[in-house]
């Protein structure tokens, strides 16, 4: 018997009504996507500024509805949810942004951060609190830091916050969207490989979205390539790295210097 994917994404696409001087264009963001993510897999999504990805994550988390085709996740369609149902699929599913000092409220202290999403749940505060110090423990930082406000952190250590928000609820999924693009090399190979450590240790579900395939290939099971709003490649790391034979991909392998995969 096939095991159902966790995620399956079906005919999809997302159109835009771009107004003109003397007409309307309609400009397809995402054009017919389709694939699945299987549970405990990693699998990336790769394509250059413009290519669907972004738009494409927007419609997986339930933020934009798709203009054609659906999205399941544990058989239920993403975009057809009574209000409990979509209470228990944002506890599913978490994500951490490119940009994490922008997506931090100011006002809240690193513990306030990330003890939120518990509290938005109806966790006790005190309960919060002691998890929200554990959490903070799994990805390599001081509890010490909950009193104090993220902007005072370096570009590493406030990736680390964001990631300490995204798993405090235990999530089956996280999507991480560009997340180590904005840092440093030397943090960047940092912040993957504790990805790598708390994917495995939880057996947690990684969509990663980036424009750098050598990073998509560190980390991921699979592959699926956007240009133009189509999913014009997809296979296994090794099939897409190794063996392709599309022209865009081979020219985003072309763009960015070599690393070594992880496998």
């Amino acid at each position: 018997m096939l095991k159902e994917p966790l995620i399956k994404i079906e005919n999809v696409g997302k159109c835009y009504e771009k107004k003109g001087l003397f007409a309307t264009k309609a400009v397809h963001a995402v054009d017919n996507v389709s694939f699945t993510v299987d549970k405990n897999e990693i699998l990336g999504i790769v394509g250059e500024s413009g290519s669907g990805k972004t738009t494409l994550v927007r419609m997986i988390l339930g933020l934009e509805k798709p203009t054609t085709g659906k999205i399941w996740m544990n058989g239920m369609d993403v975009h057809h949810q009574s209000r409990v149902q979509k209470k228990e699929f944002h506890q599913k599913v978490s994500v951490v942004f490119q940009d994490p000092g922008s997506n931090f409220n100011p006002h809240f202290t690193v513990g306030m951060s990330i003890m939120r999403p518990l509290l938005i749940h109806g966790e006790k505060k005190e309960e919060a609190y002691k998890k929200a110090e554990k959490a903070l423990e799994l990805v390599n930082l001081d509890p010490s830091i909950m009193n104090i406000y993220p902007k005072s952190l370096s570009g590493g250590q406030q990736q680390r916050v964001a990631i300490a928000r995204a798993i405090i609820l235990q999530p089956e999924v996280i999507i991480l969207d560009e997340p180590t693009s904005a840092l440093d090399i030397s943090v960047q190979a940092q912040v993957l490989l504790l990805l790598l450590s708390l994917q495995k240790q939880f057996g947690m579900t990684f969509i990663f979205i980036s424009h750098d395939l050598n990073v998509i290939k560190y980390m991921c099971d699979r592959i699926v390539v956007m240009h133009q709003g189509k999913a014009v490649e997809m296979g296994t790391t090794e099939q897409v790295i190794c063996h392709t034979e599309n022209e865009y991909t081979k020219r985003l392998l072309a763009a960015v210097p070599h690393i070594e995969n992880r496998k």
